[in-house]
């Protein structure tokens, strides 16, 4: 990364080393544990309340108790806490945490009806995704970055997956499509596929063709089985550094290669990179071709699909290495950032949880550059 970056960062730590904590500790009296340093950390950085729309002179909750919220549920991700009643739990006995989220300390903790509406509201307008963009904005877009590496995980959801529903016929008359090999001068108009439509649509058209139900997916594991879930699939980019620069969530049943396009360009607009990395799921000539007409390189791993495979020359080889950072954020996402615990359903409100986790994931892995 660009020394810029690890100035800003720098002097960003240093006010809380210096400035921030000697503060907190002479005015409230209280011992940090490293786990809220590194809540205040995240907070700080983030700073979600900004992000939080006012309601002044509108009916309902005030806008500082929404301001609150919104930083308890950040709290919630960095601290790996597993569902909101525990988190209400959490704030009745920690004082300090509860006064870094900004509750006001005469009241009570607000019940979890309000934390539900809350984050619904919070889910409608994408506020943890709208929080990480601009966190990203703020310290990677004007940074070269080398390797953006590519990769989805399943993300088990709590609900039942959607019914097919087969498509109506658009005319009445129109007569069935013919199966089998055509007859000698018949010619059948084949419709583009959507990975085929892709490259020729905006960012907003891509985005809003993609499935986004729940459904079941399966695929296969390292050990050859095939598995299967019910829920969703987060596709994510990873830039050097473990930095999750953007992140998408389509229904289980996507494949892959659908997604690599939508995310190409969700992270071009973000940042500037050099090389797509990518596994084998995303080994198709229109992903590589959309790679390159963006001025990426792209090192996507060869599928032969029955013929024989193509094998990296030694340097791509060295650089594909760099793929594992994808990997390592799929695996801390569902590890220590809530990506297993999914108690909430709709496209919607599971996107929000996971988002506010990989906003956590993006403002520690910022601060770790100065390590």
């Amino acid at each position: 990364m660009n020394t810029t970056v690890t100035l800003r960062l720098s002097q960003f730590l240093t006010v809380l080393q210096t400035e921030l904590f000697p503060l907190l500790r002479e005015e409230w009296a209280l011992e940090f544990t490293p786990a809220l340093e590194k809540v205040i950390r995240v907070l700080e950085l983030v700073q979600v309340e900004r992000f939080v729309p006012s309601r002044r002179g509108g009916v309902g909750a005030p806008p500082r108790d929404r301001w609150a919220l919104a930083r308890a549920f950040v709290a919630k991700a960095v601290l790996n806490v597993p569902t909101t009643e525990a988190l209400i739990d959490r704030l009745k006995v920690d004082r300090a945490l509860r006064r870094l989220c900004g509750f006001d300390p005469r009241h009570q903790v607000p019940g979890a009806w309000r934390f539900s509406r809350a984050f619904a509201e919070f889910a409608a307008g994408q506020l943890p995704a709208r929080v990480h963009e601009a966190l990203i904005g703020a310290h990677l877009s004007d940074q070269l970055i080398g390797h953006i590496a590519r990769d989805s995980t399943e993300i088990e959801a709590r609900e039942r997956p959607a019914k097919r529903v087969k498509a109506a016929p658009t005319d009445v008359a129109e007569k069935p499509k013919r199966r089998g090999r055509p007859k000698k001068g018949e010619e059948r108009v084949k419709e583009p596929t959507r990975l085929e439509r892709q490259p020729h649509r905006t960012l907003a058209e891509n985005l809003a063709e993609l499935p986004t139900t729940c459904d079941v997916g399966s695929k296969q594991n390292s050990k050859g089985f095939k598995e299967t879930w019910v829920g969703y699939k987060l596709h994510i980019d990873t830039a050097d550094g473990d930095i999750p620069v953007a992140a998408i969530l389509t229904s289980a049943s996507l494949h892959d290669s659908q997604a690599a396009l939508p995310l190409m360009q969700l992270s071009s607009q973000r940042v500037t990179y050099l090389y797509d990395l990518a596994d084998a799921a995303y080994c198709s000539p229109i992903v590589r071709e959309e790679a390159r007409r963006l001025n990426h390189v792209p090192l996507i791993d060869h599928n032969p699909r029955r013929g024989e495979k193509i094998e990296f020359a030694p340097h791509e080889a060295e650089r594909y290495k760099a793929r594992t950072q994808a990997e390592r954020v799929n695996s801390q996402l569902k590890d220590h950032y809530g990506g297993r615990q999914i108690w909430v359903r709709g496209h919607a409100k599971v996107y929000a949880h996971l988002m506010f986790g990989v906003l956590a994931i993006t403002a520690e892995q910022l601060l770790r550059l100065l390590n």
